[in-house]
């Protein structure tokens, strides 16, 4: 003992010595304090952030000499060497641009975005902060060729150059590498279960296909979200945000979104953090009116289907009610049945505000452990996130998603050459249910369908024979019908709703249930540091899905559905000086996937980026995607209402058995025994059998995309450009087609088939296949940004999207374009006007376009909106505090056909510490 206690008193006298600490400040050349600057040492992972005055202080477990590097976002980075103990470092950073900016997600490795080999749009921390939207999320409006549908106050939708639905698969949203889809829909639901503004660190977007390093979901674009890593950005920090929704429709309404993080640096290895955030309000009332089916309709109409009004979707030829008891009984004389018109009546619906209290709400947490065992930049972590909220979601119906629950878990390893996470997504449904079918139901608690329309029909005859017009026969008729419609103000009414939304079974009630799940793995490694004469990366991934909805989405009523796929691929990376003026970039990407359903796809990816003078970035890229058929192509089971959706997986067809009356179906016949909807609406109108088409579609495939990609990014006397074209050619283009099937005879056959679809003896599928033409689409970005007036901020960009594609020709075919011809976007602010003070205005203008999807297709008129804030830091409190408006001019818009029209909002906010 004697002799071992000297040496570990050396030891410890050696380890105690072994500190270096430090201490200074980062500046802007203007001598303004940078807080939240980068402060790292050099070939490590130990680092801080500046305070609110742009000061810190580092100790690292390391005599002197090393060195130093401190960043920030916008700012051009510096090195020092550290040369004693206790040395002050003064660092002064000269502003940079947002060329000079890194980015990671375009190549999975870092680069200045002026050297990305693709289109690459960025937020970071400043344009967060600086942001006029409401939040960091409504802030990839302002981005270039960016569209965000919204869906509900909670629920925005994010898409690339075009195809957009709120179901929007074609587009992959990543949160610290999770993909942040729901297991059960198969896309994202904005941010309604992703990050809290505290905990944002930068946001990148790749528009386009991706498909070559991120797999079949990153079809059409994909979005990166990075949280702050609790060993570089420690302490606590909160936000709250306080204001009022202003709409028509809803009237004013308070709203309050708070956020909070809390993160500790423990020792060099160990570091913690968690976040929570909070948001409620009240949300865009949807009220439309508008006749689906008639152009000009009114409720007037028999065959009358509002937009936002449900209920209304059951309907029925009146010849088909003449042997209706409750209709014969109304007659004196059965002869009298002959007096029923050949004419479509739909029963009376109830508006969408009797049938939700349009409660906004999400409530999110998230925690994670950070384990570096060398105090380098190899780290072990394990992340868990849970959200819960309630929003409106517009799919095939309109859904009242309450209580929904989603949660990830993360287990990663990594440093800076690889990384190998594998992670789970769970989600539950809650409370939420189809407002359609609540509708539906309501109204058949307290009268069948049989008896409505028998009703209706014997009421019409008698004030037919009494002398009525059409017209007046028809009101007469539906008030008769009406009789005992249960009010939404009376206890009947609610009773009737709460044991709609508490039963799964469509035929009676409207309870959306799931507790789907899926597995995932992926991996990556970058030999950078093994060979020297290019970058090379290696990586694959894995997802298994687990889908149970109880039979109430899918075909799973007999117990959860699994499948799974996997993918694999390899990137190449080479940099040449050709001489002192240019230098290349060459990019070669290759992936490989295979689900178990379907053969598997190569996707490969070519680029190229020369860089004349540093100042002057020329790229042009070829790459080839794809995009698996998602879990609804391949087993919803789900009676819509107006037409039943059917997956077309092999073993699915079987599944969904559908009974009407005598007549039983298996999904089947929507494939192989069916006529195309308007052929069938042809024969309704000429009644000539000859225009029936037989439709059969084909099973389902994988869809593909071959992209070709021109850009420019540089600078002109202070002004930055950039620029970018793009051509997609799509091939088996996966959409939906609806198809009608007779309840007897084969299609074709001229006799019993045709019989029936006069008799109105059919269903109305609604099929998931591929187009049997090539879709093509085509289109531009250009931005600018500069200085103008000294420091202030000004920039813009115009955007043209178009789509090739000849729908008179595919009549029953729809793409879901869903994006304008022309959008043009413009920023200007100034983060410093005076001393701590700063503002900033965004204008966005939006083409009208057609709006196509299974619930509605319908114009979405032009809008122009203009967002502005103004904020002041103190720094003494830490803190930030903005005032601003979001659709400050007032004048109400939609981005999709049936929602809410957005109103404005106007809020304060109070920011503590979010460096």
């Amino acid at each position: 003992m004697k002799t071992i206690l000297p040496f570990l008193l050396l030891f410890f006298c050696g380890f105690t010595y072994s500190q270096t600490t430090i201490s200074g400040s980062v500046t802007d050349d203007n001598n303004q304090p940078i807080p939240g600057a980068n402060i790292i040492v050099v070939g490590t992972s130990t680092g801080t952030v500046t305070d609110f005055d742009g000061n810190f202080t580092l100790t690292f477990g390391q005599n002197p000499p090393f060195s130093v590097r401190s960043s920030s976002v916008g700012f051009e980075t510096i090195t020092m060497q550290v040369t004693a103990n206790n040395q002050k470092l003064n660092f002064i950073l000269k502003e940079g641009t947002s060329l000079d900016e890194v980015v990671i997600s375009a190549s999975r490795t870092p680069e200045r975005i002026f050297e990305s080999p693709v289109t690459v749009e960025r937020l970071g921390l400043k344009e967060i902060k600086n942001t006029a939207s409401a939040d960091f999320y409504d802030g990839l409006e302002n981005l270039k060729g960016v569209d965000v549908n919204v869906n509900s106050l909670t629920f925005k939708s994010v898409n690339t150059r075009g195809f957009a639905t709120f179901a929007n698969n074609r587009f992959m949203q990543l949160v610290d590498g999770m993909d942040n889809s729901s297991p059960a829909l198969n896309f994202p639901l904005g941010n309604l279960v992703g990050m809290t503004e505290t905990d944002v660190l930068s946001i990148e977007l790749l528009p386009g296909a991706s498909s070559a390093l991120y797999g079949a979901n990153a079809f059409n674009g994909i979005l990166f979200m990075r949280s702050k890593n609790p060993f570089q950005h420690q302490g606590i920090s909160a936000s709250i945000k306080r204001g009022i929704t202003s709409q028509k429709a809803s009237g004013d309404n308070p709203y309050t979104d708070v956020s909070f993080r809390a993160a500790h640096k423990f020792s060099n290895k160990f570091a913690a953090k968690v976040n929570f955030g909070y948001l409620k309000g009240t949300d865009w009332a949807a009220n439309s009116e508008v006749d689906k089916t008639n152009i000009g309709g009114t409720r007037a109409n028999t065959d009358y289907d509002g937009v936002n009004v449900y209920g209304d979707e059951v309907s029925t030829n009146l010849k088909a009610v003449k042997e209706s008891p409750a209709f014969l009984a109304q007659l004196p004389n059965s002869a009298l049945a002959n007096l029923v018109p050949n004419v479509v009546v739909s029963r009376t619906g109830y508006d969408e505000g009797d049938l939700t209290d349009y409660n906004a709400e999400s409530v999110k947490a998230d925690w994670g452990l950070y384990y570096r065992p060398f105090e380098d930049d190899f780290e072990i972590s394990y992340v868990g996130k849970v959200g819960s909220g309630s929003t409106i979601y517009q799919g095939t119906n309109r859904y009242n998603i309450d209580g929904f629950f989603q949660q990830q878990h993360k287990f990663e390893i990594k440093n800076d050459n690889f990384f190998l996470r594998g992670y789970v997504v769970t989600d539950k449904a809650g409370d939420s249910y189809d407002m359609v079918f609540t509708g539906i139901n309501i109204n058949r608690a307290w009268k069948d369908d049989n008896t409505w329309f028998g009703e209706y029909a014997g009421a019409y005859i008698s004030e037919t024979l009494n002398g009525a017009t059409d017209a007046e026969a028809h009101a007469a008729a539906r008030v008769a019908a009406d009789t005992g419609m249960l009010s939404p103000e009376s206890d009947g009414f609610k009773a009737a709703f709460n044991r709609s939304i508490a039963d799964p079974d469509l035929s009676t009630g409207s309870k959306f249930q799931d507790e789907s799940k899926y597995y995932h793995a992926d991996g990556n490694y970058n030999f950078s540091q093994l060979i020297d004469f290019a970058e090379i990366q290696v990586g694959g991934s894995y997802r298994k899905y687990n889908l149970n909805s109880f039979g109430t989405i899918y075909t799973d009523k007999d117990g959860p559905i699994e499948y799974s796929e996997f993918g694999v691929y390899t990137q190449i990376q080479k940099d040449l000086e050709l001489n002192d003026m240019l230098k290349l970039k060459l990019t070669g990407s290759v992936r490989y996937d295979k689900s178990e359903f379907f053969d598997g796809f190569f996707s490969p990816r070519i680029s190229a980026g020369l860089t004349v003078n540093e100042n002057h970035n020329i790229r042009a890229s070829v790459q080839t995607g794809f995009r698996n058929p998602t879990t609804q192509d391949l087993f919803i089971g789900l009676n819509a209402g107006r037409a039943i959706l059917v997956g077309s997986a092999p073993n699915n067809l079987d599944r969904y058995v559908h009974v009407d009356g005598a007549f039983t179906q298996t999904g089947r016949v929507a494939y192989e025994n069916s006529y195309t909807a308007t052929s069938v609406q042809e024969l309704a109108a000429t009644g000539n059998p000859a225009v029936l088409e037989i439709a059969n579609p084909d099973l389902i495939k994988p869809e593909q995309v071959s992209s070709a990609e021109v850009g420019y990014r540089g600078k002109f006397n202070g002004i930055i450009v950039d620029f970018s074209a793009y051509y997609n050619k799509y091939k088996d283009f996966i959409s939906q087609a609806v198809v009608i099937s007779p309840y007897y005879g084969t299609v074709g056959d001229g006799a019993a088939s045709v019989a029936a679809i006069a008799n109105g003896d059919y269903q109305a599928y609604s099929t998931y296949t591929n187009s049997p033409a090539d879709v093509n689409s085509y289109g531009a970005s250009l931005g600018l940004s500069t200085k103008v007036f000294g420091d202030f901020d000004l920039g813009g960009s115009y955007t043209f999207s178009k789509l090739d594609f000849d729908q008179n020709k595919y009549p029953d075919f729809t793409t879901n374009f869903n994006t304008p011809e022309h959008k043009f976007k413009a920023t200007f602010g100034n983060t410093e006007l005076f001393k701590n003070f700063g503002f900033n205005v965004a204008y966005r203008f939006s083409d009208d376009y057609f709006w196509e999807a299974t619930f509605a297709n319908g114009v979405v008129p032009e809008f122009h909106v203009v967002d502005a804030q103004v904020n002041l830091t103190v720094p003494s409190m830490k803190s930030i505090f903005k005032a601003g408006a979001t659709n400050l001019t007032g004048k109400e818009y939609f981005s999709a056909y049936g929602t809410g029209h957005i109103g404005s909002m106007y809020y304060i906010s109070w920011t503590i510490n979010n460096l």
